[in-house]
């Protein structure tokens, strides 16, 4: 008894094709392409993480329930901890105020940033449909003294 190539050629001359995909290659490239996403994507979260807020001696720690808007030192802004590309700042802030408990923007903004573009994230946050505003401090080691 001889063997038969798969699909049953009754023949036996061998003219039979197999097309069977073999998917092994495809998931180990699918795999690659997860690790690849999943450190980028965390260095990412974390590079918004280093902002130096500025010091108030009445801040009370509170749970943010709105939309938090981060301004590091480079000028890069970040909605909820997503990154926005120059001219999606205002798209941005409408999903996550849509999506928002609280319609209020949470600004929390770097000490070296300047006040213009705090107040142009701002007065998108209103374009957006904000209906409340909030600046994120830090407690002073020290008693703070206008200078």
């Amino acid at each position: 008894m001889g063997a038969r190539p798969i699909g049953g050629d009754p023949e036996g001359d061998g003219d039979d094709i197999v097309a069977e995909i073999n998917v092994t290659p495809l998931t180990d490239i699918f795999l690659v392409l997860l690790i690849i996403f999943m450190v980028t994507s965390s260095v990412i979260v974390e590079e918004g993480k280093n902002i130096d807020l500025p010091d108030a001696s009445m801040s009370e720690p509170t749970e943010p329930k709105g939309v938090t808007v981060s301004m590091n030192s480079e000028g890069q802004i970040t909605v909820n901890d997503v990154i926005a590309v120059e001219g999606t700042v205002l798209r941005l802030l409408e999903v996550a105020i849509e999506n928002a408990e609280d319609k209020i923007v949470i600004l929390r903004g770097d000490t070296s940033v300047a006040l213009g573009r705090a107040v142009n994230v701002l007065d998108l946050a209103q374009q957006a449909g904000a209906k409340g505003i909030a600046i994120s401090t830090e407690q002073p080691a020290e008693p703070l003294e206008i200078q």
